[in-house]
């Protein structure tokens, strides 16, 4: 990548820049989807005033005749209400807001007052028959289901011991003692949605995974239920949940909801290790907060992205996860410096929430609200290349002479997001304790700058 290439780019980002936002351009290098976390469940949630379509990822590894879900709906569903969709689809979503890394390289710093012009013209721009038994315990099957590779029942239950009694009886493997959880959703008139594999189905139909779930339906509740899969859970969840939106920005409101911190230099070694990384730099925050915090790493229109880790979903991607209140005309205009707008994905706003959750941290499930904030957020971390040219004007020395510090900082930000020893991250950085250049790396420094 020459530095005609990132002058260009910044003198793109400068001149397009709306009133409504910040260009954050810079060179896409790698991202941190959710593959990089264990035991790591995703959702993707749709949410238009009462309608909300969610579709479950289920990450369960094993034997398909052992596997049986009960989530907890606000509402009965009727059969066209739950349909199996597309695990690329949720793949795609994690791409697109996946946390990323993006690399710059420095200009002539004897530039450096034309550049600092656009800076601050920068700055000026900013502005988702079973039946048996049942009714003695207290169990009423509303519906029973086939849909695609799944067996699915509607349930009521009058009290906890008795559907908790049924559902082990019929070889649901719930947690044991649910009881006091499954009483929760039993006051607050809530049905059951249970599934498990009709395994006929699933070999006639040819997949080798289990495909994501999804219901539609319409409630005031705004909610994602948590709290059943956590009764014996072992250790704590990694739970990612993509929600869709026509307004902008979703939050929960019964947990803090924090953002990642974003915009970092970090030292250029991370380029190889940005998985390391990421899973450090979240690990500390989590501790940070004591795991009660749900962390926000990405809220962006749909429509265009800056870096893209991803392309935008299209119309008819966005069509499949449930998203109605689009018709999937024209999206909006791309703009210099970022991936146009090519999906049709108009009025759609996505927020990527992430966290880390055990029942002791997180008693409650989570409660969303849906606001009006649609400012664009990205978890972002930064490389800067240092310039090598041969210029000698002041500011070349003035550069130069900044380097150091520059790299000294780059490490204490480092330890300061992730928890590691600064005394190792110098070590890898060709820096001694002090934080100064070693020889090593002052003779790289000549070497570049003589040749």
């Amino acid at each position: 990548m020459n530095q005609y290439l990132f002058r260009t780019c910044l003198l793109l980002c400068v001149l397009a820049i709306p009133q409504w936002t910040r260009a954050f351009c810079g060179f896409y290098v790698s991202k941190a989807d959710s593959k990089l976390f264990n035991k790591a469940s995703q959702v993707a949630l749709v949410r238009s005033e009462d309608k909300t379509v969610l579709t479950m990822a289920n990450d369960y590894q094993g034997d398909p005749k052992e596997f049986a879900i009960v989530v907890p709906v606000p509402t009965f569903l009727e059969k066209d209400q739950i349909h199996v969709g597309e695990k690329a689809l949720i793949d795609h979503l994690d791409a697109y807001t996946a946390p990323r890394l993006v690399e710059y390289y420095d200009p002539d710093p004897c530039a450096e007052e034309l550049v600092l012009r656009r800076r601050v013209a920068m700055d000026a721009a900013a502005p988702a028959s079973a039946a048996k038994g049942a009714s003695a315990l207290g169990v009423k099957i509303e519906a029973e289901y086939t849909i695609g590779e799944y067996d699915i029942l509607i349930l009521s239950a009058d009290q906890s011991e008795g559907l908790e009694t049924w559902l082990t009886q019929n070889g649901y493997k719930i947690p044991a003692g649910a009881a006091s959880v499954l009483e929760s959703y039993i006051k607050q008139k809530m049905r059951f949605f249970v599934a498990r594999v009709n395994l006929s189905e699933k070999a006639r139909l040819g997949f080798t995974y289990l495909r994501p779930i999804q219901v539609a339906y319409e409630s005031p509740k705004f909610m994602l239920p948590i709290r059943l899969g956590m009764v014996n859970a072992n250790g704590p969840q990694e739970l990612f949940v993509y929600a869709l939106s026509q307004k902008g920005r979703v939050e929960t409101v019964n947990y803090r909801t924090v953002k990642l911190p974003t915009e970092m230099d970090v030292p250029l070694y991370i380029k190889e290790k940005f998985g390391d990384f990421y899973r450090a730099m979240f690990d500390h925050q989590v501790k940070g907060e004591g795991m009660r915090a749900v962390f926000q790493e990405y809220a962006w229109d749909m429509g265009w992205c800056d870096p893209c880790a991803a392309d935008p979903l299209s119309a008819e991607e966005l069509r499949k996860l449930g998203v109605f209140w689009t018709e999937g005309g024209a999206g909006p205009s791309g703009r210099s410096g970022r991936r146009p707008a090519q999906s049709g994905a108009q009025n759609v706003f996505v927020t990527r929430l992430h966290l880390r959750y055990d029942a002791q941290h997180f008693p409650e499930d989570l409660v969303f609200q849906e606001t009006g904030d649609r400012s664009n957020f990205q978890g972002r971390y930064v490389l800067r290349h240092p310039w090598t040219g041969k210029s000698d004007c002041p500011a070349a020395k003035a550069y130069r002479e900044g380097l150091a510090k520059r790299r000294e900082t780059e490490a204490q930000t480092l330890a300061g997001l992730t928890g590691w020893e600064l005394a190792d991250i110098y070590k890898k950085m060709g820096l001694n304790q002090a934080g100064s250049e070693t020889k090593t790396a002052k003779k790289w420094y000549q070497k570049i700058w003589s040749d």
